[in-house]
């Protein structure tokens, strides 16, 4: 029993997540705008010179007009780059790594969840959880599954956002595994797990809202509509309120954690961040507290999509396995 459920988890996840993984490369693109802009202001000129018969007068002009930042591209705008500047094939770079990763943190997440929740449930309430106790089962899940798949994870976010780095900086990896395997020997064995608190941070809150939610929004609709609505309206219901739930409780963690997975580190120099809470202080200080936000369209219109087709599998899958 508790073997089937990692089984439905994994093929519902590895489903899911192939099928909006272009989604989740424009999302890494556009977290990773402006991460390389100088924070540094250009001194404001005391005086605009103005040349006059007598020679050069310098009046007083307090108020200088500077240039404006250039206005970043939306989620259209920057899969439309990508397709002109690196062709279609570029908006499934990484999908390896997501196959991957999704093997590894999704089915150990889904399968532990799974677990958790029938242990803990009692047969007096028709084994429904209190919605206490499936966050704490998301939370265990989300983050036993986040160290597992940290890697493929790693390399999923360097794979996605090589196309933006000049073409002399790119790691060009080959796949999943060339890409863990240079890692491992340019880098070290350890950092491989760079970045997994936040990784085990998001994945705890993502696991939780997302799961927790779906649970309790089918729920709350059977009990509306009766057992006899629990079908394919129910699951896509329920299903998009907790991708909706899942992305704005991680978003902030996220865009932390794709810029410090992201980062390169070159020999004998300090890394850019020193760590999780260095990177969202200077992120805020560069581009302001909304920057923690960046992405957040795509990541709905990924994580919606993502969560509907997880759900969605995931009870069909049920179904045809229902009997083993």
């Amino acid at each position: 029993m508790g073997l089937k459920g990692f089984v439905e988890g994994g093929v519902a996840s590895i489903v899911a997540g192939c099928s909006t993984h272009p989604l989740d490369l424009i999302k890494v693109r556009m977290q990773l705008q402006g991460e390389s802009l100088s924070t540094a202001v250009s001194a404001l000129r005391p005086a605009v010179a103005l040349h006059s018969g007598a020679g050069v007068a310098a009046l007083p002009h307090p108020h200088p007009a500077l240039p404006l930042p250039p206005r970043r591209p939306g989620p259209i705008a920057v899969g439309v780059q990508i397709l002109r500047t690196e062709g279609a094939a570029a908006l499934f770079s990484g999908v390896s790594a997501t196959v991957l990763r999704q093997t590894l943190y999704s089915t150990t997440r889904m399968g532990l969840y799974d677990m958790l929740k029938k242990k803990w449930s009692s047969s007096s309430d028709g084994g429904s959880l209190p919605l206490h106790r499936k966050v704490s089962a998301g939370l265990i899940a989300g983050g036993i599954g986040a160290v597992v798949g940290n890697p493929a994870d790693l390399a999923m976010v360097r794979m996605q956002a090589d196309g933006r780095l000049p073409p002399a900086e790119r790691r060009n990896y080959k796949s999943v595994l060339d890409a863990i395997g240079r890692m491992a020997r340019q880098e070290g064995v350890a950092s491989l797990w760079r970045g997994s608190s936040l990784t085990v941070n998001r994945a705890m809150i993502v696991t939780a809202s997302q799961l927790a939610t779906y649970d309790q929004a089918k729920e709350a609709i059977l009990r509306r509509r009766g057992a006899g609505s629990d079908g394919l309206g129910t699951h896509v219901a329920a299903s998009f309120a907790a991708g909706l739930v899942a992305a704005a409780a991680s978003n902030p963690v996220d865009v932390v954690k794709t810029r410090v997975m992201n980062m390169k580190v070159e020999k004998g120099a300090a890394p850019p961040y020193a760590g999780a809470l260095d990177c969202a202080v200077k992120t805020v200080r560069a581009e302001g507290p909304m920057a923690l936000y960046k992405g957040f369209v795509p990541t709905v219109s990924r994580q919606g999509p993502f969560t509907v087709v997880l759900f969605v599998t995931l009870e069909q899958v049920r179904k045809l396995l229902k009997d083993f």
